[in-house]
Formats: structure tokens, C-alpha cells, sequence
């Protein structure tokens, strides 16, 4: 069959597809509507960025010396301080209620060990109900001390008239994400969650919502073979897709300023390659379920779960068991989240890059090769 011909036999399926879509406002807004909204939602509310922990304090101390550690504290944009405690007790209390995160506690004899020249000991309390913020709590609170510490030190050099010096001049600094914004690193990688997710729900479907009104039987004992049925219902999504894919790049530029420093073209090319996979995904379940409710659900666990928890997108792969690192490899929204993360944030080209386009070219042929298999047997 000529290209001419095959295009003119696959024009009736895109049509009626394009108006189904178009007659299903939930089908329509799964595709557009719902990845609009879940990159607005998720982009604010997903931040690792602990910041304005609520701290408290016991400054048994109450000397110049200790307010001006305390200051620190309180000038700092990690915490936010909401006053003095009179005891442990209090402490107690507060962090049962969940009022305060950080207690820092200042010792009677703070001021007169530091005006000795001996090390004055504090001592930070941390509800640690919360792993993450309290976990980042303490590296904030150390780098406070560590900073003032370093001040206290500078001053104690210049008034003996010792030259001050640092043994190791330290200066980090950090390529790609200078800010360690959050948004940086989770927006490029929930555009991946989005594509798979909904395209795959979408396209389950398909074959289901045809089965159930009865129309399959017409559509297979027509002149049309297995190959350009799949193609037929895959196309209209296919676009509908990448437009999804745009106004998801658009939103992350103009909400959080997410810039694309590598190739745009490199870049769609990531977007098409995934969702001919994740097409090929939900008309696989399509085709081997008979009702919607079922695949809904087995394109919901199919996707949803590897895409979050087995991709990357959220907890490095590298801290996962073996044995999850192995099944990692069948979500294929790990190697694109490689992908689109090298291109967007380095600036990479296909070079770097090519073996995940081959793993992303792999499931992408298996997902369409199933489905026009499983489609030949129904039509025999």
C-alpha cells in the first residue's frame, strides 16, 4: 500500500476520533486541561526547600553575648522564630502540639565560657516526626552556628593581633541550579509523569469505549488491518500530546522560569519518542480488557506507580534497593526523565544522551508491536 493510500485509509479513523475527543470533554481535558493544572499544582506544592521552620528558644544565659548568636537565628530566611520558653517543659509541650520544630537552647555559662576563650556549648532539639525538615533544620542551624562561630573567631584573631587566615579557602559553587531551587529539578521531571500518565489513561480507553458500544466488531471485519486501526486511533493523541507537552513548557517558563538551555528540536524529539510508548501502553491494556472502569485502573497502576516511585523523579534510583533499580528499568519514564533533565538543565546534546533514546525506542516499538499483534488476533 502506497503512502497516498494508506493516508487516505487512515483519514476516516482520525476523524472520528478527533471527534470523539471532541464530543468526551473528560477525554479533552485529561489531555489539555489536567496537565496545566497538575504542573501548577505540583510545581508549588512539591518544594524541598525547608524554609521558616518555626524555632523556639531557652536562653538560660540572657547575656549580650547570647542575644547576639540568637539574632543570627532570627535574621535567617530558615527560620522563624516565635519566642522565648522558660524550660524543657515547655519545649515538650510545644513540639507535641506541633507548634514548633527546633528548640535552641542556650546553657547559664554560654557567655562566660566564650568571654574565657574556652567553646561555649549549645544545644539544638528537633522534632524528628518530619525526616525531611528536620533533617534540613539541622544543616541550616549548623551553618548558622558554623558561620557566627567563624565571625567570633575572625574578631578574637584581630584583637590579639594575629594575622587572621583561612587554612582552606572553600568556595563552592553549583552549576545548573545555582539557587537549588526545587522547581529546577522537579518541573522537567514531572512533565514526564504528566505525558505518560495521561496518555496512557487516555488511550486505554479507546478500544474499551469501542467494545462497549459495540462498534469494534464493525471496525475489525472492515478492509482495514490491525496496523492502521492502531495508527488511526494513535495519531489524534499523538498530537493532542505534544500540544499538552508545549503548554506544559510554556507554564514552567512563565510560572517558575524554567529555561530550555539545550535543543528544542532534541527536545521534542524526547516528547515524541515517550508518548509513542505511552501510547502504545494504553492501547495494549485497551485491548485486553473489556471495560473502562478495569482499564482505568490497570493504566492508572501501570503507569501512575512506576513513573513516581521507580523514574527518579522524586527518590534517586542509586538509594533503591537492587532489586528495584533492576525493575526500575521498566519505567520508561526513568530514561526519559535523563533525558529531558541533561537537555533542559545542562544544555546537553544527542550524544550525550542517545542510549536512553534507544531504551525509550525499545518500549516505544514493543508498546505498538503488542497492541497490532494482540489487535491481529482479534481480527482472526
Amino acid at each position: 500500500m502506497t503512502g497516498k493510500n494508506m493516508l487516505r485509509s487512515l483519514r476516516p479513523i482520525i476523524v472520528k476520533e478527533f471527534r470523539q475527543i471532541r464530543r468526551d470533554p473528560t477525554s479533552l481535558g485529561m489531555l489539555l486541561v489536567l496537565p496545566a493544572a497538575l504542573i501548577i499544582l505540583v510545581g508549588y506544592a512539591l518544594n524541598f526547600d525547608v524554609k521558616h521552620v518555626p524555632l523556639i528558644i531557652f536562653d538560660q544565659s540572657r547575656t549580650p553575648e547570647s542575644r547576639a548568636y540568637l539574632e543570627h537565628f532570627k535574621n535567617s530566611e530558615y527560620f522563624t522564630c516565635l519566642g522565648d520558653v522558660r524550660g524543657y517543659r515547655e519545649i515538650d509541650e510545644m513540639f507535641l502540639q506541633g507548634e514548633a520544630k527546633i528548640a535552641l537552647i542556650i546553657p547559664e555559662e554560654y557567655a562566660r565560657e566564650l568571654l574565657a576563650g574556652r567553646s561555649a556549648k549549645v544545644q539544638i532539639l528537633v522534632d524528628g516526626s518530619d525526616a525531611n525538615t528536620a533533617g534540613q533544620a539541622v544543616g541550616n542551624a549548623v551553618g548558622v552556628t558554623a558561620g557566627y562561630s567563624s565571625r567570633l573567631m575572625a574578631e578574637a584573631f584581630r584583637t590579639a593581633g594575629a594575622a587572621v587566615y583561612t587554612p582552606i579557602d572553600f568556595r563552592p559553587r553549583i552549576w545548573y541550579n545555582p539557587d537549588l531551587i526545587s522547581a529546577q529539578f522537579l518541573i522537567p521531571g514531572l512533565i514526564g509523569f504528566i505525558l505518560v500518565l495521561t496518555a496512557v489513561i487516555s488511550t486505554s480507553l479507546t478500544v474499551v469505549r469501542e467494545k462497549e458500544r459495540g462498534t469494534m466488531e464493525q471496525i475489525m471485519v472492515s478492509p482495514l488491518r490491525p496496523i492502521q486501526v492502531i495508527l488511526g486511533k494513535t495519531i489524534p493523541y499523538l498530537f493532542i500530546s505534544m500540544a499538552a507537552a508545549t503548554v506544559v513548557l510554556v507554564l514552567g517558563y512563565v510560572l517558575f522560569g524554567i529555561h530550555v538551555r539545550g535543543s528544542i528540536l532534541l527536545l521534542y524529539f524526547a516528547f515524541l519518542t515517550i508518548i509513542l510508548g505511552a501510547l502504545g501502553q494504553g492501547l495494549l491494556i485497551s485491548t485486553v480488557t473489556d471495560s473502562q472502569q478495569v482499564a482505568f485502573m490497570i493504566s492508572v497502576f501501570s503507569s501512575l506507580l512506576p513513573s513516581f516511585l521507580l523514574s527518579g523523579f522524586v527518590f534517586p534510583v542509586s538509594n533503591m534497593p537492587v532489586f528495584l533499580q533492576v525493575l526500575s528499568n521498566l519505567a520508561v519514564n526513568k530514561f526519559f526523565l535523563v533525558v529531558i533533565r541533561s537537555v533542559m538543565l545542562r544544555g546537553v546534546g544527542f550524544a550525550a544522551v542517545w542510549d536512553q533514546f534507544l531504551y525509550m525506542t525499545i518500549f516505544a516499538v514493543v508498546m505498538l508491536g503488542l497492541s497490532i499483534r494482540r489487535m491481529q488476533k482479534r481480527s482472526t
